[in-house]
């Protein structure tokens, strides 16, 4: 049996077809590609069951990820994260089934480590010697992390508001690391003219095709720890969309190979009020978004201006009835600090944007008190030591503790 039932690369927008061996980038219309699978063959060949039995990684899923030979894969156990019912919070939002799939506990703490697991991996099976990418912190130091371990140079630029335990992540694996006072599209600009200059590998959000493949791996095990049953509702930070993209395109693909049934939930994009472009593409009903100027959130990581995949984000959230949702800064980090105190989980600002999210939906009634609901904690609230404040009392070693 194959490692990898990869067939073909394709643009989403004009059809093109590309193959898997070489190092391929956008199409030649400029759209982001990508990855096809022989699924007639899969069918043959592969069932649900057989899973059980496989390593609990992301790696369980191999014959639907481009990487072709076992050798080239480069891991450090990512994948296959919890789904955690919260029942507290639940009962205080009045949704009796709500889950969270927490994506802190994977290497480097945020789901980042499964886009850089895959798209490292085939970046050294079609032989990349260094790649470079703009970053707003956590995919860069995945992606120098996993770099390192694959023995590629790296070069990473991130806007000098980034998370520092991020810019440290990237040092510390020797990345050539560069910090630029602007935001992550001025990143983008001066990884451009490095690509074209010194012919480096761009591994930009979206600009290289297997990112999403690693990124799909969440909705395949949210489907796989649901026992192939689908939730009503998913809903997932938006910055790049690369995760929310990737989620819609792994059930499509289950739906092709028949371990899922039914609707697909809707889908929904969570943005931050200071940087809002899909929600205002959905809300004017347009198949792109347009810059958003002076963008700024404390969800650093959903701080993108204008999205390469916009088309794409959208038309999962048109194809599902799903919505896109903004959310103001200060009820995500009171949504943060409540989720703890509730449910024991600190997690990072993005996912608590989800939250607050789901709170507002269900007090509108799009969410309904019976439907099952899943909320994508997309990293781990460690790596954001700054953006909690916490008011401690400090006391002097020879006096006792009021209770």
């Amino acid at each position: 049996m194959k490692y990898s039932y990869v067939s073909h690369l394709y643009c989403p927008k004009c059809g093109n077809e590309y193959d898997t061996a070489g190092k391929q980038q956008l199409c030649s219309c400029g759209s982001p590609l990508l990855v096809e699978y022989e699924w007639d063959e899969l069918k043959k060949v592969l069932t649900p069951e057989q899973l059980t039995k496989r390593e609990n990684s992301l790696w369980r899923y191999h014959e639907m990820l481009p990487v072709e030979n076992e050798e080239h894969v480069v891991s450090l156990g990512e994948g296959m994260t919890p789904l955690l019912k919260l029942p507290v919070l639940g009962k205080e939002m009045d949704i009796h089934n709500l889950y969270m799939k927490d994506e802190g506990l994977v290497p480097t703490g945020t789901f980042k480590a499964r886009g850089a697991a895959v798209g490292v991996s085939k970046a050294k099976e079609i032989g990349v010697k260094e790649f470079a990418m703009p970053t707003n912190g956590n995919a860069g130091a995945a992606w120098a992390l996993y770099g390192a371990k694959a023995g590629i140079k790296s070069t990473i630029v991130m806007p000098k508001d980034a998370p520092k335990i991020t810019r440290n992540e990237v040092a510390l694996s020797g990345a050539n690391l560069y910090v630029v006072d602007g935001l992550i599209s001025d990143a983008g600009k001066i990884v451009g003219k490095a690509v074209k200059d010194y012919g480096l590998y761009d591994v930009s959000t979206l600009k290289e095709p297997y990112r999403i493949e690693g990124k799909k791996t969440m909705g395949l095990e949210i489907a796989e720890q649901m026992g192939w049953e689908m939730p009503g509702v998913i809903l997932y930070p938006t910055g790049g969309g690369v995760g929310l993209i990737g989620i819609y395109k792994a059930l499509k693909e289950l739906q092709t190979l028949g371990w899922v049934k039914g609707r697909l939930p809707r889908l929904v994009a969570v943005q931050a009020a200071g940087c809002a472009p899909i929600v205002k593409a959905w809300k004017e009903k347009k198949t792109e978004s347009e810059f958003w100027p002076n963008s700024e959130t404390k969800a650093f990581g959903i701080n993108v201006p204008k999205a390469l995949g916009d088309f794409l984000v959208l038309d999962a959230i048109y194809q599902t009835d799903g919505c896109a949702v903004e959310v103001e800064d200060e009820s995500m980090l009171e949504e943060q600090k409540r989720i703890a105190r509730l449910e024991g989980a600190f997690i990072c600002p993005e996912g608590a944007a989800v939250f607050s999210a789901i709170r507002r939906l269900r007090r509108d009634g799009w969410i309904t008190r019976d439907e099952t609901v899943v909320a994508l904690n997309t990293g781990a609230g460690i790596k954001y030591p700054d953006t909690v404040d916490s008011d401690v009392p400090v006391i002097k070693k020879d006096t006792s503790i009021k209770i």
